[in-house]
């Protein structure tokens, strides 16, 4: 019998109790329960019995009904699980009152990360300030929908001819979907990292550094063709997960050291190679131009063995790199 897919999870938006009426309520609870507690106890050999039991019903019961206020800030959600099942979502900022068995641990909490491990192995102190304050702001279910800007690191990566590069790119993202980012996924944001990571090695062997064939995209020319194509890749990745990327561009791109000297000498090489091309083509038409003036104006009549010396003069002096210093003949052309 072949594996059943997986049903992905789809978020559906929930209201709950205001929390100010509820909170009213369980002060009134609270209270009159104490008092009802001491009105059945004074001045009485016996106790009244119901109202005993009632006052101590009622107490509990305010006291069961506290864990179910929570508040959520703007930009915040809060995933609704009771026991084991979703319930819906939360998107109303504002002081609220739900269930009190609504599950408040989060599975971030609870579930290890393999970064989580490292930290832990080290024990550093910014680790364990990092851990307590994903802890905080992870509790009750809640899952922050803002935006979020992710830098990843510096990959280094072979390119599609093989040239060794590092690479790393800056990633815009949010939540869009609640349950499929706490649900579908064992920790949505090392979910985001890792397949941020793999999108842009995927990226970089994809394409060309630079000096590619004509009409070729490369990673150094084809900017925004480059960034567009990394973010639907990361888009493609990141559905499953509930998120949405809003952009995804590279902000750091270059040969890697062992190659980056060879490739500046090629790069240099090849600018010379341009800028002389430019030159003998600007010389060659100042040769033409001066031999055609003189032709049709008459100036001079130049045998074959004269305009070719003429030529070689003028070549050498606007295709020189220093100064040159002309001998004037004093005598004939010919000697």
């Amino acid at each position: 019998m072949g594996e059943q897919a997986q049903t992905a999870n789809r978020e559906h938006i929930v209201t709950v109790n205001r929390g100010g009426p509820m909170l009213a309520i369980n002060i009134v609870l609270f209270l009159g329960s104490i008092a009802l507690l001491i009105y059945s106890l004074a001045g009485r050999a016996d106790p009244i019995w119901f109202l005993l039991i009632a006052s101590i019903l009622i107490l509990i019961g305010s006291i069961i009904m506290m864990p179910g206020f929570f508040t959520l800030q703007p930009g915040e959600a809060r995933v609704l699980v009771l026991f084991g099942k979703y319930k819906g979502t939360v998107r109303a900022s504002g002081f609220h009152w739900g269930n009190p068995f609504y599950s408040n641990q989060s599975p971030l909490d609870a579930t290890p990360t393999a970064a989580g491990a490292v930290a832990a192995q080290k024990g550093g102190a910014e680790s364990r300030r990092d851990k307590l304050t994903k802890t905080r702001s992870s509790s009750r279910f809640r899952v922050s929908l803002r935006v979020r800007n992710m830098n990843s690191d510096t990959l280094k990566v072979n390119d599609r001819r093989g040239n060794p590069v590092e690479i790393g790119a800056v990633i815009v993202w949010r939540v869009h979907d609640t349950a499929q980012a706490m649900f579908d996924v064992d920790n949505y944001e090392d979910y985001v990292r890792i397949q941020s990571e793999s999108a842009i090695r995927h990226l970089a062997s994809s394409y060309a550094y630079d000096d590619g064939e004509q009409n070729e995209t490369t990673l150094r020319s084809g900017v925004d063709e480059v960034s567009a194509a990394l973010q639907a890749e990361l888009q493609e990745r990141l559905n499953k997960a509930g998120v949405t990327v809003e952009e995804a561009r590279l902000t750091h791109l270059a040969y890697a050291p062992e190659i980056a000297q060879a490739m500046l000498r090629r790069q240099q090489a090849e600018a010379v190679i341009a800028a002389r091309k430019k030159i003998v083509h600007g010389a060659v038409s100042m040769v033409d131009m001066a031999l055609t003036e003189l032709a049709d104006k008459s100036v001079i009549e130049l045998d074959d063995e004269r305009k070719a010396s003429m030529i070689s003069n003028l070549m050498v002096v606007l295709c020189g790199e220093s100064e040159v210093h002309p001998v004037v003949n004093t005598g004939t052309l010919y000697t």
